[in-house]
């Protein structure tokens, strides 16, 4: 994941002048480079400030309501939801460190922060990830289990809570390498130039140092490997089997009103599984783009101009994508799900002419006609 931090290096601003014609952005000397201190023009730079600063807003709201939603009602303790606590988490995580500093990288050349945010920023962004994806896959087993044998034992809170504390762990775990080896470090042949044409600086960029190209293949490959392509795909296996558990389940015989009870409840738990797997997909869509330009820049061999255009133009919406899907989530929450949707109305004081009840929970339903789809909601 070091290109998502290191990609405001000097390959942004090589041959320039042969992608923007008669506009030239570097001014060359005998031995340094001269970049200018904004990467875009007015126009551009203004379009990136809204964008980002929407989708803060969305992630810091959206997520909050989510966290105060789940710890604020007992009977929302469930462990799907603290699953979901546990992504909004990681959701304000990545809008707090990622998306301001992310923005300012692709407006300005060069780091301006220090070293020690460097390491920081880069290890907190990358665990938060990486604690989403593990989430992600433990609320697609946990579903699988409850639907394809529902009469195993549950996972019960106590255990949900060992699971997020061992998640973490192994984000943290997974990340370090990365940490270690950001540094920021110096361009040697790049000065910034202000729009004063006498005054310049040094060029810095956060970015992983590593001791030779091969190891930085190796560690971007095992992270493709190990928190995107396994983890996601193992998502879309189990949600897989839980649709076809679901379609396969029979209808009771006896009784009318037994009939019309088991077509509600299992439209409302279906909605619920639906849910959980746009999450899943959108998550996996939004981060596809990025971790392809990442291999593709430790894979490929791209000219000059084709790195310029990368790093300059696809770059920034590649990156942009997945803190739009920190910011969608709670939206998806709020439509998919009662408990979340009447939350909302609740923490936005919102006046309706009717108020929905509470929903009962999956556990109250004993019935073993229902008990496939009642573990839905447990």
């Amino acid at each position: 994941m070091s290109e998502i931090r290191d990609s405001n290096s000097s390959e942004k601003w090589i041959h320039v002048w042969s992608v923007n014609g008669t506009k030239h952005d570097l001014y060359s000397d005998i031995n340094v480079t001269y970049v200018n201190y904004y990467l875009h023009q007015p126009q551009v730079t203004a379009i990136f400030i809204i964008s980002y600063f929407l989708i803060f807003f969305l992630c810091m709201v959206g997520n909050i309501v989510v966290c105060f939603i789940v710890m604020r009602s007992k009977h929302m303790c469930t462990v799907t939801n603290l699953f979901i606590l546990n992504l909004a988490i990681g959701d304000l995580l990545v809008g707090v460190f990622c998306m301001p500093i992310t923005l300012l990288d692709n407006i300005i050349a060069g780091w301006p922060f220090g070293n020690t945010m460097c390491k920081n920023s880069g290890l907190v962004q990358g665990i938060a990830v990486v604690a989403s994806v593990f989430t992600l896959v433990a609320v697609a087993v946990d579903r699988f289990r409850c639907v394809v044998y529902p009469f195993k034992p549950k996972l019960t809170i106590k255990t949900a809570f060992v699971i997020i504390v061992i998640i973490w762990v192994l984000a943290i775990t997974i990340m370090s390498p990365s940490a270690v080896m950001l540094h920021v470090q110096e361009e040697k042949y790049y000065r910034v130039r202000f729009n004063s044409q006498s005054k310049t600086s040094p060029v810095y960029w956060c970015g992983e140092d590593w001791p030779n190209q091969e190891m930085r293949k190796i560690y971007t490959t095992v992270l493709f490997a190990n928190i995107y392509l396994a983890p996601l795909s193992l998502i879309v296996i189990k949600y897989g089997r839980i649709e076809i558990s679901l379609f396969k389940t029979a209808v009771p015989h006896s009784g009318q009103q037994n009939q019309e009870q088991w077509h509600a409840v299992s439209k409302k738990k279906q909605k619920v599984i639906k849910m959980l797997l746009t999450v899943a997909l959108l998550f996996i869509l939004s981060w596809l783009p990025l971790w392809m330009l990442m291999m593709l820049s430790d894979y490929a061999e791209l000219s000059p101009n084709k790195l310029y255009v990368i790093n300059i133009y696809i770059y920034p919406f590649a990156r942009w994508l997945p803190f739009c899907n920190s910011s969608v989530n709670p939206i998806i929450y709020g439509f998919f799900n009662e408990n979340f949707h009447c939350g909302f109305q609740d923490a936005f004081q919102l006046q309706f002419r009717q108020r929905r009840a509470k929903p009962k929970e999956a556990y109250s339903l004993r019935a073993h006609t229902n008990m496939v789809i009642n573990a839905l909601i447990s």
